[in-house]
């Protein structure tokens, strides 16, 4: 229970900002609340592929290691949208954002302010071809899942809170462990 002091000091204060200008209400309230920057990431799996499946990577600078269609979203953009734009920048494979299904889970919240809208799709890789700018991406290439190449940190952890890679069943699942 709040004490009845403090209950009536949270009363006041709630009635003195609603009275604001919307305007100083929403920058209030950008002031105060965490920031995090927003990506989009598209796991693009071969629809022809056999056993245990094959998955689009992209080898970007500075090169050691694969990485998945990912970026930034812009101000205002649709995350789905988002992950559309970006796959067609870095692979060259245009689908529209009704192409791609959310994941599951469909964010991931990271501990260092940033949080990857992941969503799926699937596109026939013997005849999706796949255009590099050589700039961004150096690289772009189908893998087995059951051999992967060497991932980044990053990429590893996201897939394995999907169950692909060498990560996968080690991370609990998102949200904390189950009740």
């Amino acid at each position: 229970m709040i004490p009845r002091s403090r209950a009536t000091g949270r009363a006041v204060a709630y009635q003195l900002f609603y009275r604001l200008p919307v305007p100083v209400r929403r920058r209030l309230v950008r002031l105060a609340v965490p920031k995090y920057v927003v990506g989009a990431v598209t796991l693009v799996r071969d629809s022809e592929a056999t056993g245990a499946g094959r998955l689009l990577l992209l080898r970007q600078p500075p090169g050691h290691s694969w990485t998945l269609p990912a970026g930034l979203l812009q101000r205002g953009e649709e995350p789905v949208v988002g992950a559309a734009r970006e796959l067609f920048e870095e692979s060259g494979i245009r689908l529209s954002p009704d192409r791609l299904r959310p994941a599951t889970p469909n964010a991931v919240v990271h501990a260092k302010g940033w949080v990857d809208v992941v969503f799926e799709a699937e596109v026939p890789a013997a005849t999706t071809e796949l255009v590099i700018d050589g700039a961004e991406v150096f690289e772009a290439a189908w893998h087995p899942l059951d051999d992967l190449p060497r991932l980044s940190r990053a990429t590893a952890r996201l897939l394995g809170m999907y169950g692909i890679g060498p990560q996968a069943g080690q991370l609990p699942p998102p949200g904390g462990p189950a009740a």
